[in-house]
């Protein structure tokens, strides 16, 4: 096999005109350069891309929306798979499932699905691949009423190595290959193989009503924090927000999924009564608020994120935290983003799944963003500070915002099912072919 393996669709190596647009990822704070990046179209050519790395004993990574927020989707001297370009849908109206290729952006997605009349939940940037959202949990403003996106995640077409050298194919079901598809449900994208396609449970499209709340500067952020932090995570089921502090301001973004204005506003009240907040409404489809939703500047090149999620209300000694930290923040768009869980995360779906985190009242992220370099020392330094100033108060992490210092972040990230994740990668890719910073080691705990 070794000497018929190739590399099949778009190869860019360096010194190809399209080399540097090929290899920049969204986070221009890490900077890779691959020995030949790969645009694949179909399962097949990520199966003739994987074979050819084993054959050449190179390293390789799998790559959609260059949204790796560590650049762990690219590396220096190995072989970029980008499966950016597969972005098939096929729905089944009867069976009320669709079939997308990993391609796919979340608006893309949302569009697709939309014009159909279905939706599945998602996280709320746009521009980010749906496959590294599905594989590692996925939340946004529709996770209380309909789960995180992993949970409506039905099968999953996955390359595997296979033998020495070779790939496979593999449809992971809840029949076939389940153990697999426990682990593609938040277990993170690029442990065990590299997926394509996935299956997904659709939900009927109804009209949401979507409000924005802005608080000029931040002498309301400890009250609302306290407010939010008590009542979100308990609201109507169909009630998902979040809370984000910026620079100078405090903004609420919610969604009421199939209900009023009138239940928004009542539901948001002991918010909404909070000093005197610029309040805006949008009212129809889902899929066109979701254009509206999507949050952070698109003007900033560098970027550190770290995630918590907190199962205990902030006490006044957190909370006092962020206030602090975020007078300090180092540049006008580094923020502090909360998200609010509860509701229908509580519930696994059929045949489980590997994401822990489904009793925590809601997610939390401090996150630097700046352009000028002379900023990197104190933006990075102010990001872990702020992360590890929160410890304490806070449990566990999400895998799609890494916390790349941490030390136990198969816990923070997995919990009790790190281990039964091991088993996964130690059936699936025993060699450990997908590998990167903080990948799923094959061996046991």
């Amino acid at each position: 096999m070794g000497a018929t393996a190739r590399l099949t669709g778009e190869v860019v190596c360096p010194g190809d005109p399209g080399y540097e647009a090929a290899r920049i990822g969204w986070n221009r704070l890490y900077s890779r350069y691959p020995e030949a990046i790969v645009f694949c179209c179909d399962a097949h050519e990520v199966v003739n891309a994987v074979e050819w790395a084993r054959t050449e004993g190179i390293a390789l990574r799998a790559r959609s929306g260059r949204h790796s927020l560590e650049g762990w989707s690219s590396l220096d001297g190995g072989l970029v798979v980008d499966v950016s370009r597969m972005k098939g849908v096929e729905i089944d109206e009867a069976a009320r499932t669709a079939t997308v290729g990993t391609g796919l952006t979340q608006t893309e997605a949302v569009a697709a699905l939309g014009r159909r009349g279905f939706v599945v939940p998602t996280g709320s940037e746009g521009g980010v691949g749906l496959g590294g959202v599905i594989l590692g949990g996925g939340f946004g403003l529709l996770t209380r009423s309909m789960g995180m996106a992993c949970d409506n995640l039905l099968a999953a077409e996955v390359v595997v190595a296979d033998g020495a050298r070779s790939a496979k194919v593999v449809r992971a079901t809840e029949s076939a290959d389940s153990d697999l598809l426990w682990a593609c449900r938040g277990g993170g994208g690029g442990n065990f193989g590299i997926a394509t396609a996935y299956t997904l449970k659709l939900h009927e499209l109804a009209d949401v009503t979507f409000l924005i709340a802005r608080w000029t500067g931040r002498d309301e952020l400890g009250a609302l924090l306290r407010a939010w932090q008590r009542d979100a995570p308990v609201a109507d089921e169909r009630l998902t927000s979040a809370l984000e502090v910026e620079a100078g301001a405090v903004e609420l973004s919610a969604l009421l999924y199939n209900g009023s204005r009138r239940e928004l506003t009542e539901q948001l009240r002991s918010l909404l009564t909070i000093g005197d907040p610029d309040v805006t409404f949008m009212e129809g489809a889902w899929p066109e608020v979701y254009g509206s939703v999507d949050r952070g500047p698109d003007d900033v090149a560098n970027w550190k994120f770290y995630s918590q999620f907190v199962t205990r209300p902030f006490p006044d000694e957190a909370i006092d935290l962020v206030v602090r930290f975020m007078d300090d923040a180092p540049s006008a768009p580094s923020n502090f983003f909360c998200s609010s869980f509860g509701g229908a995360v509580r519930h696994a779906p059929p045949g489980g799944s590997a994401f822990p985190h489904r009793d925590a009242l809601f997610y939390c992220e401090p996150g630097a963003a700046w352009n000028d370099p002379e900023l990197n020392s104190r933006a990075l330094g102010w990001a872990a500070g702020f992360w590890r100033a929160l410890r304490p108060y806070c449990d566990g992490a999400y895998v799609n915002v890494p916390n790349a210092p941490a030390s136990d972040w198969e816990r923070d990230y997995y919990g009790l099912n790190r281990e039964r994740l091991r088993q996964v990668k130690a059936a699936y890719d025993p060699e450990n072919v997908f590998r990167f910073e903080q990948s799923v080691p094959p061996e046991p705990c």
